[in-house]
């Protein structure tokens, strides 16, 4: 089954969750490259341009600041548990 997280933003029509494309997590329209890997090499340091250009050349710019969007939601859609003493 596949999930089209498509709400509203336009960059969520990039981003597709399916089980059957590395256990589903998930990944970048039409491609099986994660968000993890991406945001990984975000991490690194490596620019957008470089991802593209150096480790994946059928991805655009826009998929990149959709991997970021996509984690930026996440975070924000985070429930967040504060002990009380």
């Amino acid at each position: 089954m596949e999930v089209n997280r498509q709400k509203g933003d336009p960059y969520r029509s990039r981003i597709i969750i399916n089980s059957n494309v590395h256990f589903g997590k998930p990944c970048i329209a039409g491609t099986r490259i994660t968000v993890e890997d991406v945001l990984e090499l975000i991490q690194e340091g490596v620019s957008f341009k470089d991802i593209v250009d150096k480790y994946y050349p059928d991805l655009e710019v826009e998929d990149i600041k959709a991997c970021v969007r996509y984690a930026t939601d996440i975070v924000r859609s985070e429930e967040i548990y504060v002990g009380i003493k």
